[in-house]
């Protein structure tokens, strides 16, 4: 808006900021309108000119500055300043209170639903839906789509944990070629360590590792990590543990392929002398009995309330039942003390590991007294999965357990722990763990469902030093947003979870920190296909 006076104050004009329209004119007659009255008059003028560019300026937002007469201007400014809106919003208002109608009611019996958009688009032109027609269909047609899509996630989860429990074709292989071999190659049968080297495997002066597993494959990575991530390969000694079925392929595998300057140890449950019967017979109990085997081999779906369950509770509770969880493999840990009579301090490491950094300088940590040094996972920059406490592994519902434990207690990981076995022994850790998994079983598995970690955090509570954090890296099994940069920092990296890097349902991102200590130039890897793709 401009504001002009004639040299001889004779006239006023207002017009538009672009000068092509008048939009008023005043004339001053000098003999009638005195100079007060003029400056009244802009006054005024200068307190509605802010009004009218106000609404000059909503009707331009809104695309009407082509307009170029008052005639447009009046008709778009009319109903605004009347206070009236346009019938698209008045529409939007009706059809919102329809939508909230039909949401309290039934849908109708018998509605048939189109099968997409264009369809649906299609019957309401040929057959003249109301409203209220049209929105019984929209909601029939997004809860049948909400169920359709809640049914093929529970049913991917499903074929994830088979996935996940299952033996993969090259592993299995793997397995059946290195134990034929061992029966038909005498250097597969050589004595691991040589006999010179055998007073080092109770030697205190070198690194102990434990490692219990019956995956030839994940073994050999975690054995290679981390031999060359050390700096002192030549103080490793390696302590494999393996069930009777693979021992003669666990055995071929390393005898045929050392690690040298690393000694190497690989034993059956079947060698130990300690493990009896009558030494654990919990664990037998646990393998054996037909509601323990039903609950973890059984029909998984069965009696599982899916519609007040989340995809998320639904796969936790999948990964609670792995079978692995009944395996004494498992369960080994809890026995290190009297299975290695003459080691003080050792490291154990689960098989889905991979070490990137030399761990030497765990063996310097000061415990303070305590048995296990281990990563606390209730605190970390990922929040899924570094924010585990008691309540996440406990029932507190059940009386023994809301009556003993703090369900706010910080959780603790397995999978990369220092123990010190000479505290170890002074304790009753052992007799603990047996205890709480002995009321575990009378109460029909009501006081916690996942595996070996739920009793070790009560057997272990007060024996806990926590460590660095950067030590042990967890999740990598199945948190797939996993900071990458993080990983590569890490001492060790934990793929716990479902997926696991040597399944196809392992994550593509980071399947590469452990396949690079996969050795695909072995004839064995080779022939058996190992992750081919």
């Amino acid at each position: 808006m401009q504001l002009h006076f004639s040299p001889s104050m004779r006239s006023i004009t207002i017009s538009s900021s672009n000068g092509f329209i008048d939009l008023m004119k005043i004339k001053v007659a000098a003999r009638h309108i005195s100079y007060r009255t003029v400056f009244h008059t802009i006054l005024i003028l200068a307190f509605l000119l802010p009004f009218v560019f106000i609404l000059t300026a909503v009707v331009t937002l809104e695309g009407v500055n082509k307009c170029s007469s008052f005639d447009c201007l009046g008709r778009r400014l009319g109903p605004r300043l009347l206070g009236r809106v346009d019938d698209s919003g008045r529409l939007v208002r009706d059809f919102y209170k329809i939508l909230n109608q039909v949401n309290t009611e039934e849908i109708p019996a018998g509605l048939k639903l189109p099968d997409s958009f264009n369809q649906l688009v299609s019957e309401m032109k040929n057959n003249q839906y109301d409203a209220r027609t049209f929105a019984f269909m929209l909601r029939a047609m997004m809860e049948n789509f909400e169920r359709e899509i809640r049914e093929s996630k529970f049913s991917e989860l499903m074929n994830k944990h088979f996935a996940a429990s299952s033996v993969p074709k090259g592993i299995h292989c793997l397995s059946l070629r290195l134990t034929d071999e061992y029966s038909s190659n005498a250097h597969a049968r050589k004595q691991l360590p040589p006999p010179e080297l055998l007073p080092l495997l109770s030697d205190n002066s070198y690194h102990h590792f434990i490692l219990s597993t019956d995956n030839i494959l994940a073994a050999s990575v975690v054995v290679a990590s981390a031999v060359q991530s050390s700096l002192k390969p030549e103080k490793i000694v390696f302590h494999i543990i393996t069930d009777k079925k693979t021992y003669a392929g666990m055995h071929s595998w390393f005898a045929l392929n050392p690690v040298s300057p690393a000694i190497v140890e690989v034993k059956g449950v079947h060698q130990f002398d300690w493990l009896t019967r009558e030494n654990v017979p919990v664990l037998e109990a646990v393998e054996n009995q037909n509601g323990i085997r039903n609950y973890y081999h059984g029909n998984h779906i069965a009696g599982a309330n899916l519609s007040a369950t989340t995809p998320r509770t639904f796969a936790s509770k999948l990964q609670a039942r792995s079978p692995k969880y009944i395996s004494l493999l498992n369960h080994l840990r809890i026995y290190i003390p009297e299975l290695f009579p003459n080691l003080d301090k050792v490291v154990f490491l689960d098989d889905d590991v991979v070490i990137q950094r030399d761990l030497s300088p765990l063996w310097e940590i000061d415990l303070g007294g305590k048995v296990n040094g281990a990563v606390e996972t209730c605190r970390g920059e990922d929040e899924w999965v570094m924010s585990k406490r008691f309540r996440n592994y406990f029932n507190f519902s059940h009386p023994l357990v809301a009556k003993n434990l703090d369900p706010e207690e910080c959780a603790w990981a397995y999978g990369m722990n220092i123990f010190d076995l000479s505290t170890w022994r002074k304790t009753n850790i052992r007799e603990t763990y047996h205890s709480w998994l002995k009321e575990n079983l009378k109460s029909n598995l009501t006081m916690w469902k996942l595996g070996t970690l739920p009793p070790a955090l009560i057997a272990f509570r007060g024996h806990v030093h926590p460590i660095d954090p950067s030590w042990h890296m967890l999740g990598l099994g199945y948190q797939n947003k996993t900071n990458l940069d993080s990983v590569a920092r890490a001492g060790v990296i934990h793929y716990n979870g479902q997926s696991k890097p040597w399944l196809q349902i392992g994550f593509e991102h980071l399947r590469p920190f452990w396949t690079k200590y996969v050795n695909y130039s072995n004839d064995f890897v080779r022939n058996c296909h190992i992750l081919d793709s």
